[in-house]
């Protein structure tokens, strides 16, 4: 194989990804007038439902919009040799390969960040604004902005210069170090994001005492289940929609509720999403998710290093000098297909466990107040009641609102 095939072969990848997406979404936006199911005729009053169908055409344009600009950019990008230009900028600081790295991926991701922040702020200043969601200041869009780059700039750049060092020194076996020290961050990070990330963004509270923390400890002793640390998260500081969520293990498990949860809902159907959070903890889908993770990380670098000191990799993007991070952008776009099975395949799991901790929930609390909650929710948050079955199957990691309450009223 040459290097122009191989540069014609990620070309069709990423059309032939692109147009699957679009008929996607065009399928998806010819259900988003259908009749609305008997189950959930109480979800939305007219009002509401009009408004929920207007957010979701304005969505569907938009994201056509975004996503045309990008695929437009990454052509042109790849047509015009765009990545052995940014590698040759790198090259003129630096000899050294993990330095040469680092410049070359803070240049592209900043560049991408720098052509993305403007639909990044339509979409929250105004579409979300539009219809009553956004709570975010202008100086906290900012903020998350400066963060998130320093965030990149210092994990992402750390990991990445790890890596090629692995590299370096043990060809390519680097891949056992790389997947050890990928697994490590990732329990370290499952363990300790409530403690280390989300209050670079959020302020975190112990939910005070009374009625509702009575009702959730006592839930929770209910069915064997220590939990001392629940807290509520400042999400209306930058949205109206709603959200709760488990994280840590042992000793460092908490739930975290968002306030805009807390003010939607009543305190049964509160208890009634804790309980369905309970659920994925006590059937260990908590653990399965961070094994499948850790095995699909260690699948990924080991096909890498099989491909990553082959020279076509560098030469399919027009970059003479072969080098691991161009290598690594070409595999990335290569592997997208087999990145797209192993998304589908762990959404499936997704939805089964959703299946499987809405029972828990059912069983253990009551069916009821969970279907409540879920109405309230959708509602609030203009969900789609009518998706279509194929995007369904590709995108939603959750059953459909409809899907859920058959599987509660059983």
């Amino acid at each position: 194989m040459t290097a122009t095939t191989l540069f014609y072969i990620i070309i069709a990848i990423i059309i032939i990804n692109f147009i699957i997406d679009k008929i996607l979404d065009a399928l998806n936006a010819k259900h988003f007038n259908d009749e609305v199911p008997q189950e959930l005729q109480d979800v939305y009053d007219d009002t509401d439902y009009k408004k929920s169908q207007a957010y979701k055409k304005t969505n569907y344009k938009f994201g056509l919009l975004t996503s045309s600009f990008s695929i437009i950019l990454t052509l042109v990008f790849l047509i015009f040799d765009g990545f052995e230009f940014v590698d040759n900028i790198a090259r003129n600081y630096s000899e050294n390969p993990i330095i040469i790295a680092l410049i070359f991926f803070g240049i592209i991701m900043i560049g991408s960040d720098i052509l993305s922040t403007p639909f990044s702020y339509y979409k929250t200043f105004v579409i979300e604004e539009k219809f009553g969601f956004n709570k975010t200041t202008k100086k906290t869009f900012i903020l998350d902005k400066i963060k998130g780059w320093l965030m990149l700039a210092v994990v992402g750049g750390g990991l990445l210069a790890l890596i090629i060092w692995f590299y370096q020194f043990s060809g390519d076996d680097f891949w056992l170090y790389a997947w050890a020290l990928v697994t490590a961050f990732t329990i370290v990070m499952n363990m300790f994001y409530a403690k280390l990330i989300v209050p670079l963004f959020n302020k975190q509270t112990p939910l005070e005492e009374g009625e509702l923390r009575n009702k959730i400890s006592n839930y929770a002793k209910t069915v064997g289940f220590k939990l001392d640390k629940i807290f509520v998260i400042d999400g209306s500081k930058r949205s109206t929609k709603a959200n709760a969520y488990f994280s840590g293990f042992g000793s460092e498990k908490r739930v975290t509720l968002y306030d805009t949860l807390i003010n939607d809902l009543e305190d049964e159907e509160i208890v009634a999403v804790l309980a369905h959070e309970v659920g994925h903890y006590k059937k260990k889908h908590i653990i399965f998710n961070l094994f499948a993770s850790v095995l699909l990380t260690g699948l990924t670098l080991y096909i890498l290093s099989i491909f990553i000191s082959n020279p076509l990799l560098s030469n399919a993007l027009g970059v003479n000098i072969a080098s691991f991070h161009i290598g690594l952008i070409a595999f990335g776009l290569l592997y997208a297909p087999i990145s797209e099975v192993t998304s589908l395949i762990m959404n499936w799991f997704s939805r089964a466990f959703e299946y499987q901790a809405d029972n828990y929930a059912k069983t253990t609390y009551k069916a009821e107040p969970l279907i409540t909650s879920l109405k309230k929710l959708s509602k609030n948050s203009l969900s789609n009641l009518t998706p279509h079955k194929a995007y369904v199957f590709m995108h939603y990691s959750h059953p459909t609102l409809l899907e859920r309450i058959k599987n509660l009223k059983l």
